[in-house]
Parts: C-alpha cells; structure tokens; sequence
C-alpha cells in the first residue's frame, strides 16, 4: 500500500528546503570562518527570515551536525576514490602512503571543513550520534588499513593520526596554497612505518 502523495510531496519538499539550508550554510563558513553563522545571514541567503530556520533545525548547533556528518561523508568518499585502483589491493605499504596523502589534501583543500571534523572550533558542538557513528566509520577503515601493516596498538592509530593531523595544521597555518608541508607526508609515513615492530609488520611478497 502506497504512502499519502501529499504527506510525501511535503515530507520531499521539507528535505529539499534542509538540503538547502545546509549548502548555503556550507557557502557560508567557507567564505567568513565556522563562527560566523548566524541565523539571520542563513535566512537571508535562502530567502527566508532568520526565526524561519527553525523550522527545519532547532538550534544552530544541528546545522553544525548536518555540516559534520556531510564532511564525514565527503571523507569517507575520497578515501573510496584514492585507494580504488585495482593494484593498491596487495600493497598496503603504498594503500597507507595514498591514504596518507589523500588525507592531508582532503584537510587543506578546505581549511574550514577540516576545522569542524578534526578540530573542537566550536563551543559548545557534540556530533549526533548518527554523525560521530560516521566519524568512526571514518577511523576504522584507517585502523584496518594499519591492521594490514601489523599494526594493531592504539598507540600506533593514535600516532598516525597526530603526525598526519600535524602536517596539515602546520600547511593550513603557516603555508596556505603551497606544499611546504605537504612535501613530508612521504617521510612522514617512511617515519611511521619504520616505528612499527618489524616482527609485526606485513611485507609485500
């Protein structure tokens, strides 16, 4: 049996003017920075009064959330694309090194995004569970990729992702549109690799 047409076509429209609201959010923070959004400049570039937004999110903290859980996926969807190639599928020292890279490029391509996944900018702002549930997802798929290096301790996770997290901070900071930083991420996971147990580690045949 088929839902009520005019409960679907409201329940589409409802969406669509969310989705809306998020990209024009999105087009927001990325031109002034996270803190400057507000409800009445949303309103205004939607076409619609500020107090209207309430409608569709009760606080601005859940427009952080639907940030939040976009840029997780957007995440999540580069990785997929870096390491798709075929050839990456027995190599898990090169898969690491692409990851790496994508990783820091995905953070300094837009500072703002890299801000609200990596970073408590905002206070105040705790993800949704649905949100954080695809921040883990996020990590895991690191964590298996280091798995297949035999790296296993926490530890180890926590240290790649300091390093990684580092070099992009210090490229956002301090060298914005170069490479300065970008350049390391090579030596930095050869540094990363090298701190692994050799007894543990997983050589390509």
């Amino acid at each position: 049996m088929s839902g009520n047409p005019i409960n679907d076509r409201r329940t589409r429209r409802r969406q669509e003017t969310r989705s809306e609201i998020v990209a024009a959010a999105q087009e927001i923070v990325r031109e002034r920075g996270l803190a400057a959004l507000s409800m009445r400049d949303l309103g205004e570039r939607v076409g619609m009064r500020g107090q209207s937004i309430y409608s569709y999110f009760a606080s601005k903290n859940e427009i952080y959330d639907a940030l939040f859980l976009d840029g997780y996926q957007e995440f999540i969807a580069w990785m997929d694309a870096a390491t798709s190639d075929p050839e990456l599928a027995d190599d898990p020292t090169q898969t690491a090194r692409v990851m790496a890279h994508t990783y820091v490029e995905f953070c300094t391509t837009e500072p703002v995004r890299y801000q609200l996944l990596f970073q408590r900018t905002i206070p105040g702002f705790e993800p949704s569970s649905q949100s954080y549930d695809v921040a883990v997802q996020a990590l895991d798929r690191a964590r298996e990729q280091l798995a297949r290096l035999g790296a296993h301790d926490p530890e180890v996770v926590d240290l790649w992702t300091a390093v990684l997290t580092g070099l992009a901070a210090q490229q956002i900071s301090n060298d914005p549109g170069g490479d300065r930083w970008k350049r390391l991420v090579d030596r930095a996971v050869d540094m990363l690799l090298a701190s692994t147990p050799t007894d543990t580690r997983i050589e390509k045949p």
